[in-house]
């Protein structure tokens, strides 16, 4: 059994085959799905689609690309959702910064605030985040420790493999390994993934992003975490029974499901 801690289904690219999808997925042998929440806009068809199908579960959050659509009204209203697992996935992102000097830094600005923002929401309401870190690791990692967001913890998704980061194993997260492990070029990931300590390992897609090797280029589906755990297990020389065994158990603990 596998659990897809991070797959997009309110991405419109499922729109017209989510049925064969998740049945694919299933008779593959995944057999949770958690949407995370990256843009507001489309949190009412993520959880119609949890509603809908009973392995399927939804986080509320914002994305640090889609601040401009950030409003605390949904949060309040769905965080008690029964589907509801998680808040994210919110984090830092400074790839795409543009502009002056200035603009930079007010953007780097609101993404803490937001940021901050949804970390204290997720302990008010004693749920685990799922959290986006992408050339910002020192800085996420300061405003993670400084609003003390290990007392619900959660999950690093798509782990960049950033040593810095590695430490917030100690501090209740796991770490999101998806397609990226196996691409060609991702020799970072592949070294640091045996000093992950197994109990904080999940699997994740990102579909329809990351696809992995061998369909790169095709729209990522839950189906592919087969591929993630096969890669996985091969680095860290164990049985991917065994990976699957493990990233599952510590999925159900990171959310709280059953």
């Amino acid at each position: 059994m596998i659990i897809d801690t991070h797959i997009h289904l309110d991405d419109a690219r499922y729109d017209a085959d989510l049925d064969a999808v998740l049945d694919r997925a299933r008779e593959g042998g995944v057999e949770r799905f958690i949407i995370p929440g990256a843009d507001l806009s489309t949190l009412e068809k993520a959880i119609a689609i949890a509603q809908k199908y009973d392995d399927v579960y939804f986080a509320i959050g914002v994305h640090p690309y889609d601040l401009d659509g950030f409003n605390e009204v949904p949060f309040e209203q769905y965080v008690a959702h029964e589907k509801c697992v998680a808040i994210g996935e919110c984090g830092m992102d400074y790839f795409r910064l543009e502009g002056s000097e200035e603009e930079k830094a007010a953007e780097k600005a609101k993404q803490k605030e937001i940021f901050a923002w949804q970390i204290n929401f997720a302990k008010k309401h004693n749920k685990p985040l799922i959290v986006h870190i992408r050339n910002a690791s020192h800085d996420a990692k300061m405003i993670l420790l400084e609003n003390n967001a290990g007392e619900v913890g959660g999950v690093l998704h798509c782990f960049n493999a950033d040593d810095e980061l590695l430490s917030l194993g100690d501090e209740n997260f796991y770490f999101g390994i998806g397609g990226v492990v196996t691409f060609k070029n991702a020799k970072k990931l592949v070294n640091i993934l045996p000093r992950i300590p197994k109990e904080k390992l999940l699997i994740e897609t990102d579909g329809p992003y990351l696809t992995p090797t061998p369909h790169r280029g095709e729209r990522n589906e839950p189906l592919y975490t087969t591929l993630i755990a096969e890669k996985m297990a091969e680095i860290l020389e164990i049985s991917r029974d065994e990976i699957e065994n493990i990233t599952t158990q510590n999925a159900l603990k990171c959310f709280n499901i059953s």
